[in-house]
């Protein structure tokens, strides 16, 4: 359709609001306004039809009976003038409901809960206003209720919305066709070609697909996150086939491999490290042992790192060995550390619970190059165990929920003397939300942290297995690693002993009268690092800042004033882990 380069009449709608909003946005005459060659003819004809386009818009919002007047006024005039007035009228509820449930799930005594939340849960309710919105809504809701377990080929078989214009009043009906209830059976893969496919089938198995369990709409898309997750494929899709016994319904899953190696080259800047540039490379089937290698380098200002680790494939049960070295320079002006680690164990990731256990040699000396002091190095062998449970509503961008790690190790030193030790932390992550029912809701974050070395007073225990504070996701209003303990010399050294709290209070940024992906926030971190519990001395920062909930995660940026350092700090950072 060719446009003309002017308006070929003026529209004045006069109608309350969100009414006025609505009809400007949808009525069908504002597609001609620049029409070519409208004729006064053709212009009549479109506001003898605007009437009943005005009525049926206004019902998709509930009313039924409004009084609507369009006129053309001024016909004559080059840029004649089409006036819509409208008064809405009163607004239709909902005088009944009435759900039917046909099939399998009508009976079936593993469904009574389903068949209970269909009436339960129903979106729209007597009482409620009728709105189409609201009416398909309700509708779609009722009907995942099964799609989504135990039913994946539920449809609406009859739905009608019954409506009485005289006495505003709807009246509902909707009948679900449940048919047979669907189970899980014998899973194929397609796509293996690089990778043993009982790796795909064991990795859907742990996700939940388990031979004669009922469809789970949730665990189908589990499965699919699993298999991304492993990094062995680059997509990968989950779903129910058909066959001749819906109960053990085959289960496809459908995968586009990842490249036996890849090397990926990374920059970037943080406000805690600088400048950083990165270099990795991925070798996902080392020849011999078919174990995945990981080597990756790391340049940063004030840190070097090199480091290699092994992984085998998952077994049956979630659970993969782990083999790894590091190497470590990281300067803390004026200290410089060197570190080197080994570690052996096993390991079990899950999207809720991840635990591990293995045995590491930490080996670290610590110098002060500017005044030419050169530290003893010190050495420990130790049995760690590792525990992580995640209980929140989004994995990436979280509004409530919490999560909890522990870590216990039992070393014993290897430099100097033999002396053993107890190693202890914990970190507390948790999300509340405040007047989750209001407009304009928010919440609290709180995290908590903790750390502690048990041991004789002058064990040589490395400082890589004691604690530093400061930074972006530690104490805010400080640098990296600025929180520890005082030395003579200048600077601080790794303690025995760590707390850090934070709290902070969340909200959503309101544009334009609709919440936006903006928040603002307002913090209060505190932290301390000691060797003796009684000299924990906590060091606070408070400030404010601005997140930004991409697809990714939280992009943040946080201004902090540290009260005991006296300096603003500006911190940033990217996406949310635990």
């Amino acid at each position: 359709m060719e446009l003309a380069d002017r308006d070929q009449f003026e529209l004045r709608i006069d109608a309350p609001a969100p009414f006025d909003d609505l009809l400007r946005r949808h009525l069908e005459l504002r597609r001609f306004q620049r029409l070519p060659d409208l004729g006064l003819g053709e212009l009549e004809r479109l506001v003898a039809q605007a009437e009943a386009n005005v009525r049926d818009l206004l019902g998709t919002q509930g009313h039924f009976s409004p009084t609507v007047a369009v006129s053309l006024e001024q016909p004559e005039s080059p840029t004649p003038t089409v006036r819509v007035s409208v008064t809405p009228g009163p607004r239709t509820t909902v005088a009944s409901v009435h759900l039917m449930l046909q099939g399998d799930a009508q009976s079936r005594p593993e469904a009574a809960a389903q068949r209970a939340r269909l009436h339960a849960d129903w979106g729209l309710p007597t009482g409620e206003p009728f709105t189409q919105s609201a009416w398909d809504s309700a509708k779609s809701r009722a009907l995942r209720g099964f799609t989504a377990h135990r039913y994946p080929r539920a449809q609406l078989s009859t739905t009608l919305a019954d409506i009485d214009p005289e006495a505003h009043a709807a009246h509902l009906y909707a009948e679900i066709t449940s048919g047979p209830a669907h189970g899980f059976g014998a899973v194929t893969v397609r796509g293996a070609r690089r990778y043993d496919p009982e790796m795909a089938q064991r990795l859907v198995r742990l996700a939940g697909v388990q031979a004669g369990q009922p469809y789970d709409e949730a665990v189908l898309q589990a499965a699919q996150q699993r298999l991304v997750d492993s990094g062995y494929y680059e997509s990968a899709f989950v779903v129910l086939g058909d066959g001749d016994d819906p109960e053990h319904s085959p289960v496809e899953v459908r995968v586009r491999e990842a490249r036996l190696q890849k090397i990926v080259a990374g920059v970037g800047v943080s406000t805690d490290n600088g400048a950083r540039l990165s270099l990795e490379h991925t070798h996902h089937r080392v020849p011999g042992l078919d174990w995945r290698a990981v080597t990756r380098a790391q340049l940063e200002r004030d840190a070097r790192t090199l480091g290699t680790e092994f992984s085998s494939p998952v077994d049956d049960k979630g659970w993969r060995w782990i083999t790894g070295a590091q190497l470590q320079r990281q300067r803390d002006d004026p200290l410089l550390t060197l570190s080197q680690q080994l570690r052996l164990g096993q390991t079990q990731d899950g999207r809720e619970l991840d635990r591990s256990f293995f045995l590491q040699y930490d080996r670290s000396r610590v110098d002060n190059p500017d005044a030419g002091l050169r530290g003893d190095a010190e050495s420990a062998l130790s049995a760690n165990y590792a525990w992580t449970r995640r209980q929140f509503d989004n994995p990436t961008t979280p509004q409530s929920g919490h999560g909890l790690a522990v870590e216990l190790g039992v070393g014993v030193t290897l430099s100097q003397q033999r002396s053993p030790y107890l190693r202890g932390k914990a970190r507390w992550q948790s999300y509340w939300p405040l007047a989750a029912g209001s407009e304009r809701p928010s919440r609290l974050a709180l995290r908590l942290e903790g750390g502690a070395v048990w041991s004789r007073d002058n064990s040589p225990v490395p400082a890589t297995q004691r604690f530093l504070a400061g930074g972006d996701n530690s104490v805010r209003g400080y640098t990296l690693r600025e929180i520890g303990v005082p030395l003579a010399t200048g600077g601080v050294e790794a303690g025995r002993y760590l707390a850090v709290g934070s709290l902070e209070w969340q909200r959503p940024l309101w544009l334009n009268g609709r919440r936006s992906a903006l928040e603002s926030t307002l913090f209060l971190d505190a932290g301390a690092v000691a060797n003796r519990p009684g000299d924990l001395d906590p060091r606070v920062g408070v400030g404010t800042g601005v997140r930004y909930n991409s697809p990714v995660g939280p992009l943040q940026a946080d201004l902090a004033y540290g009260l005991d350092s006296r300096r603003w700090r500006i911190h940033l950072s990217v996406g949310f882990t635990f």
